[in-house]
C-alpha cells in the first residue's frame, strides 16, 4: 500500500481514484479546494489540504508533497488553457523542489490527441481543429519531458461515468494510440490524416473507473509505464459513444 496524494480528489475522474484508492487501502491524502465536495463516508479516512492549486506557492505545494510515495494529479481541464499549463508546471516544479529521494511517483492526465498515431511521426495534437483546444496536452508533455521525475501521462480518450470494464478488458500502448494504423497513414494530408484520428476516438470513450484503476495499478517506481504516455483503448470491436466530445469541456482527447 503507498502514501498517496490526490489532487482534484473532488473532479469527475478524482472521485473514481479516491474511492478505489481508500477501497484498496492505501493511506490517501487529498488536496482540494472545497472539502465539502468531498464524499461524507470517506473524509475521516483520509487525510484533507484544502488548497487551491492555481495559488499555491511551490514551496508550500512541496510541502504537502513531501512524505508521500506516489501523486496523482486530476486538477485542471484542457479547455481552460494556459491556466492548465500552468497549474501542471506548479506541481512539476514543487516536485523537482525536492531533494530525489523525496520525489513521489507521478500520474499525469492528458489525452489521446498527445499520442502518436502509429509509426508515422505525426500526433493528433498537431491536426487542424484538434490543436485548437488540445494544445495544453502537449505543452503538458513537453513539461513533463524535460523534467527527471518519474511520471507517466494517461492519455484515454473522453471519459464517460458508466460501469467498468475491467483493466484486463482494455488495450493499452506506450506512446501510441493503441490500435492499428495503416501504413499508408504517413502519407495522408493534415485533412485526411484529421479524419482517421477522429475515426478511432469512438473507440478510446473509456468510464472514468478504468483510468483510474490503471493509475492505481502502476505506482511502482520506475517501472515499465515510467517516463511514458499510456494509450488506453476499449477492446476491440467496442465503440463508446459521448456526443459532441471535440467541444465537451473537461474532454481528454
Amino acid at each position: 500500500m503507498k502514501r498517496l496524494l490526490i489532487l482534484g480528489a473532488t473532479g469527475s475522474l478524482g472521485r473514481h481514484v479516491l474511492q478505489q484508492a481508500v477501497a484498496a487501502g492505501h493511506q490517501v491524502s487529498v488536496l482540494v479546494r472545497n472539502p465539502a465536495k468531498l464524499p461524507t463516508e470517506l473524509r475521516s479516512r483520509i487525510t484533507v489540504h484544502q488548497m487551491d492549486l492555481g495559488t499555491v506557492a511551490i514551496g508550500a505545494l512541496a510541502d504537502i508533497i513531501r512524505g508521500h510515495e506516489a501523486l496523482i494529479n486530476c486538477a485542471g481541464l484542457v479547455t481552460e488553457g494556459r491556466v492548465f499549463v500552468d497549474l501542471v508546471d506548479r506541481i512539476v516544479s514543487s516536485v523537482e523542489s525536492l531533494a530525489p529521494a523525496e520525489r513521489p511517483t507521478c500520474w499525469f492526465l492528458g489525452g489521446a490527441a498527445v499520442l502518436d498515431i502509429g509509426p508515422t511521426g505525426r500526433r493528433g495534437v498537431e491536426l487542424p481543429k484538434v490543436r485548437d483546444t488540445y494544445w495544453p496536452h502537449l505543452k503538458n508533455f513537453e513539461r513533463l519531458s524535460a523534467s527527471s521525475l518519474d511520471w507517466r501521462l494517461l492519455c484515454p480518450g473522453p471519459m464517460v461515468d458508466q460501469p467498468a470494464l475491467g483493466t484486463a478488458n482494455l488495450r493499452m500502448a506506450p506512446d501510441q494510440l493503441p490500435m492499428p494504423i495503416p501504413a499508408f497513414a504517413g502519407k495522408l494530408p493534415s485533412l485526411l490524416m484529421l479524419l482517421l484520428f477522429a475515426s478511432k476516438v469512438p473507440q478510446m470513450i473509456i468510464p472514468y473507473a478504468d483510468a483510474a484503476a490503471v493509475m492505481l495499478a502502476h505506482l511502482t517506481p520506475r517501472d515499465a509505464m515510467s517516463r511514458h504516455r499510456v494509450g488506453l483503448a476499449l477492446p476491440v470491436g467496442m465503440r463508446g459513444k459521448k456526443d459532441t466530445w471535440a467541444a465537451r469541456p473537461g474532454s481528454t482527447a
